[in-house]
C-alpha cells in the first residue's frame, strides 16, 4: 500500500467528519422535536456515522490505489464531491437552520448519490463498491426518518 493511499484514507475521513465540528448537533432543539419511538439515540447515530466514514474512506482509498484520481476518474470524483457536499449540508440544514423539509430533500439526494457511488466505485474495484452499501442503507433510512420527523413537526 502506498503512503499516499493512507493519506487519502485519513483526509477523506477528516473531511467527512468536518460537519460535526462546523455544524454541531443541537441537542436542545432536536430533543424538542416529535419523533417516532424507533428513532435511534444520538450516541448510536454518531457511532454509526463514525463507522460509515471509515467505510467511505476505505472505499475512496481503494479507488485511489486502483486508478488514481486523474482524468479517467473525473466522473467518480465529481459524484464523490457532490455526495460529500450533500453530507455536510445535511448537518447545516438540520442543526443550524432547523429546516426539516430541506434536510429531508438533502438526505434523499444523499441516498441517491451514495447509490450511484456504489456503481462507480464498483466498476473500478468490487470491494470499493461493496464498502459503500452500508452508507446507502443508512442514508436511505435517514431519508425515511427525516421525512417522518418533518411530517410529525409541521
Amino acid at each position: 500500500m502506498k503512503k499516499s493511499t493512507v493519506v487519502v484514507f485519513f483526509a477523506t475521513y477528516g473531511l467527512f467528519s468536518l460537519s460535526g465540528f462546523l455544524f454541531p448537533y443541537d441537542a436542545d432543539w432536536y430533543t424538542s422535536l416529535a419523533k417516532p419511538e424507533w428513532t435511534p439515540n444520538g450516541a448510536l447515530i454518531g457511532g454509526i456515522w463514525a463507522v460509515l466514514f471509515g467505510l467511505i474512506s476505505l472505499s475512496v482509498a481503494i479507488v485511489y490505489q486502483t486508478n488514481g484520481f486523474g482524468r479517467p476518474n473525473s466522473e467518480y470524483l465529481s459524484l464523490l464531491s457532490i455526495n460529500y457536499l450533500l453530507n455536510q449540508a445535511f448537518s447545516f440544514f438540520q442543526f443550524q437552520q432547523h429546516q426539516l423539509f430541506t434536510s429531508f430533500l438533502d438526505a434523499l439526494f444523499l441516498a441517491l448519490t451514495s447509490l450511484a457511488l456504489i456503481f462507480l466505485a464498483g466498476r473500478q474495484n468490487k470491494l470499493a463498491g461493496w464498502l459503500l452499501v452500508p452508507y446507502f442503507l443508512w442514508t436511505s433510512f435517514a431519508t425515511y426518518l427525516s421525512w417522518i420527523i418533518y411530517v410529525m413537526n409541521r
